[in-house]
C-alpha cells in the first residue's frame, strides 16, 4: 500500500525571463513524495509543474487536487490515464514518483548510458526575449560555450527587430555552423502568419514552434502544407486526448512535435505521441517546461533512452537561484549526469 504527501515550492528566476506571454519572475511546482507503508524511509519523488498560460488544469485548485491524489495514491496509480488525463502535471508527478520508488528511490528513473556516465545529450541553447542587446549577449554567451543549436523566443518584440537579430546571426554564422529554431508561442495572427514565415525563411531556420495559436487546425494545416519553414507543434498538443491525437496529426501533418511531459501527462502519454508521429514520419524532440532539476532530470533520463539524434530542449536547469543541486551538469552544449554529484533536497520539507 502506498502513502503520499505533497509540498508546494516556489522557484525564483535569477533574471526575469521574457516570453510572448509575458515576463516570468517565479514559477511554482508541487512535489509528491511516495512511499510504501512498510518501508517509509525509501521514497519516490515526483514534480508537478503546471504553467499558468499553458496548462489546462486550474492552478488555484492544485492543492485540492493533490490532497485527493495523495490521500488515496493507489486509486490513481492503478489507472493514471483514466483518472488524471485532464490533470497532466499531477499525472506526470505521480508517474515520476512511482517510477522513482520502484527503482529504489535514488532519483534514477531510467537506466541508460546517460545515467551510467557513458554518454551525454546535446541540447539547444535557449535565448529568452528581451531588448536586442540582451538577446545578442545571450547568443554570444551560448556561442562562446560551444552551442551549435539556438532556440530563440520570438513574438513579443517588434518583428523588424527580431528579423534584424536573425540577420545579425546569419551575417556571422551559416546554417551549417549554427542551427536556429524559433518559438513564437502562438503569437502570430492567422492573417499575418504566411507573410511572417516567408520573411523568416530568409534566414535558413531549422523550424518554428507554434506560429499561430492552437485550436486552428485548418489554418495550421495550410501553414504546414506550404512548408515555408518546418513547423513544430507545441501548445497544439496540450489538451488533446484519445483518438484526437491521431486525428490532429493526420489533418495538420506537421514536420515536428514538441513533447513536454508536464503538459501532456507524463512519459506514457508522450510515448503515444511518439508512436503516432513515427507512423506518419513526423520528427520530434522533448522539452522541459521550467521544471526544477528534479523534473528536468527525470525528463532527461527518459529522452536518453530514445536515442533521438536531434538536440533536445533541456537547457532550463540554470534559470533559478533556489534550484536543487543534482547530478546534472552542462559542458558546452552537452548535458551530463554524474552519480558523484549528490542531490540536495533539504529545501523540501518532505
Amino acid at each position: 500500500m502506498h502513502e503520499a504527501q505533497f509540498q508546494k515550492y516556489r522557484l525564483h528566476f535569477i533574471r526575469p525571463s521574457g516570453t510572448s506571454k509575458g515576463v516570468l519572475t517565479y514559477k511554482d511546482s508541487w512535489f509528491i513524495k511516495l512511499w510504501n507503508s512498510e518501508n517509509p524511509k525509501i521514497f519516490g519523488l515526483g514534480e508537478c509543474g503546471p504553467l499558468h498560460w499553458l496548462s489546462k488544469e486550474p492552478l488555484n485548485e492544485m492543492d485540492t487536487i493533490l490532497k485527493k491524489a495523495c490521500g488515496a495514491p493507489d486509486r490513481y496509480l492503478q489507472n493514471l490515464k483514466a483518472t488524471l488525463e485532464n490533470i497532466p502535471s499531477v499525472r506526470f508527478g505521480l508517474e515520476m514518483a512511482e517510477r522513482d520508488l520502484k527503482n529504489g528511490g535514488r532519483r534514477i528513473l531510467f537506466l541508460s548510458n546517460f545515467t551510467e556516465e557513458k554518454a551525454a545529450q546535446q541540447i539547444n541553447g535557449l535565448i529568452w526575449m528581451g531588448e536586442p542587446e540582451y538577446m545578442l549577449q545571450q547568443i554570444q554567451d551560448k556561442l562562446d560555450l560551444g552551442f551549435s543549436c539556438l532556440k530563440l523566443k520570438i513574438g513579443a518584440l517588434d518583428f523588424e527587430k527580431e528579423l534584424a537579430l536573425l540577420k545579425n546571426i546569419r551575417a556571422h554564422f551559416s546554417a551549417d555552423q549554427i542551427e536556429i529554431r524559433v518559438d513564437a508561442n502562438g503569437a502570430f495572427s492567422t492573417n499575418e502568419a504566411f507573410k511572417k514565415l516567408e520573411r523568416l525563411a530568409n534566414f535558413d531556420l531549422h523550424s518554428i514552434e507554434q506560429p499561430i495559436a492552437p485550436g486552428q487546425w485548418d489554418k495550421m494545416q495550410e501553414l504546414c502544407k506550404e512548408n515555408i519553414i518546418d513547423i513544430a507543434l507545441d501548445e497544439e498538443l496540450i489538451g488533446v486526448y484519445g483518438t484526437q491525437k491521431k486525428e490532429l496529426l493526420e489533418q495538420i501533418q506537421p514536420q515536428y512535435l514538441i513533447l513536454k511531459p508536464s503538459m501532456l501527462g507524463g512519459f506514457l502519454a508522450c510515448e503515444e505521441w511518439i508512436d503516432l508521429a513515427k507512423n506518419q514520419h513526423i520528427g520530434w524532440w522533448a522539452t522541459s517546461a521550467l521544471e526544477s532539476n528534479i523534473g528536468l532530470s527525470a525528463i532527461a533520463q527518459w529522452t536518453a533512452t530514445k536515442n533521438n539524434p536531434l538536440p533536445q530542449g533541456l537547457g532550463t536547469g540554470q534559470l533559478y537561484n533556489n534550484n536543487f543541486d543534482s547530478p546534472l551538469y552542462l559542458k558546452g552544449d552537452q548535458l551530463h549526469f554524474s552519480k558523484s554529484n549528490n542531490w540536495d533536497l533539504c529545501k523540501l520539507d518532505l
